[in-house]
């Protein structure tokens, strides 16, 4: 008996240790708290969804959804030869021009109106805190922090580790400018070591002036956040990029709903929406959007051209690695709804219309 509890003590002890690890960031000071009870988004020690939004669909279990994720044998999961990509050299870019680098799942870089933007990047190989599991699939990680260039302003949709890599972001700490954030998120990059005077923490529906003519509108999303055991002590957020010349829907995880409507109503046309397109499943479908529902997110929004996410890098879900591209291709065609598809790596012009190969058939 006394060696069952210390054993058990060990255990706890050895657990509590991880989850009080840098990797996993820090809980809201005092100050923090403050701000985010003034929230209307934040009731009941926790920031809510527009929308009642259960974890898992009406009849789903956490016990059915862990054997099913675990132990059935769903082939294609995981692609069956390393993903082809190209690598462009980010340095050496012409400041003119207005492009986008995809680096696969919901990672990619932006140059607009000679601003440099980044978004939600992983390059540490992983999306978990077990470096063992959710490792990233052959070939997508051709990009490194230190490819990058001095960014201008970095966008991060919420903490979940596939979106806020502790690894990535303490490496692009002397090039990022600045950080634009969901309200609670900033504790983390604080406990890191970055300057709070570069962050910019908001509440879905304020406006963000960047630079003279660079803001930022945040806007609801429907999900939710947390990085250890407690969920929802930061808000997760979609943001309306504005420039001069263009106008970007900077999409976080989401379900879908009605949210997207108001703001295409509010703020709409877009030039491009980049949603989320993957990690789906019908067990947790109001969390994430089926291809479907994506194309259908981007026409409310009234966008011109979609580019979908979330999707070639890591496998969350039960789906094959390739399907949802495959569902939102066929969508977009069936709603003639112009479709952006680039490889990783592969050399976007915002300005121009660009066809894109079919470069996951190459896969077999």
């Amino acid at each position: 008996m006394l060696v069952a509890a210390m054993l058990l003590l060990i255990i706890t002890a050895a657990l509590l240790f991880f989850l009080n690890s840098s990797p996993f960031g820090s809980r809201p000071t005092i100050n923090d708290l403050i701000k985010m009870q003034a929230s209307p988004h934040y009731r009941d020690g926790a920031f809510q969804n527009l929308s009642h939004t259960p974890s898992l669909t009406e009849g789903a279990s956490f016990f059915g959804v862990f054997k099913e994720f675990f132990f059935n044998k769903n082939k294609g999961k995981i692609p069956s030869a390393p993903l082809p990509s190209v690598k462009t050299n980010l340095m050496q870019l012409d400041p003119s021009k207005n492009i986008l680098v995809w680096f696969g799942h919901s990672s990619y870089f932006m140059q607009i109106d000679g601003k440099k933007i980044l978004v939600d990047p992983v390059f540490s190989g992983h999306a978990s805190p077990v470096h063992f599991t959710t490792k990233s699939f052959a070939g997508s990680d051709v990009y490194s922090a230190a490819d990058l260039p001095e960014i201008d302003y970095l966008f991060i949709s919420h903490d979940h580790w596939d979106h806020l890599d502790y690894e990535t972001v303490l490496k692009l700490k002397p090039k990022v400018r600045r950080i634009i954030t969901g309200l609670g998120v900033a504790a983390h990059f604080s406990y890191w070591g970055f300057d709070k005077k570069i962050i910019e923490e908001k509440d879905w529906n304020q406006e963000i002036i960047l630079d003279e003519g660079f803001f930022v509108n945040t806007v609801p999303a429907r999900h939710f956040s947390g990085r250890g055991l407690k969920r929802n002590g930061s808000i997760w957020s979609s943001f309306v990029f504005t420039t001069p010349n263009k106008r970007i829907f900077i999409g976080g995880d989401s379900g879908y709903d009605k949210h997207f409507a108001d703001i295409g109503t509010q703020f709409g046309p877009f030039d491009l929406a980049i949603l989320e397109d993957g990690q789906y499943d019908r067990n947790w479908k109001y969390i994430h959007m089926m291809p479907e529902q994506t194309v259908q997110a981007a026409l409310d929004l009234r966008a011109k051209k979609l580019l979908p996410v979330h999707w070639a890098k890591f496998s969350l879900s039960n789906h094959a690695w390739n399907e949802p591209i495959l569902r939102v291709k066929k969508e977009a065609a069936n709603r003639n709804l112009s479709l952006l598809h680039p490889m990783i790596g592969e050399l976007v012009n915002l300005d121009l219309e660009q066809s894109f190969d079919n470069w996951w058939e190459r896969i077999s």
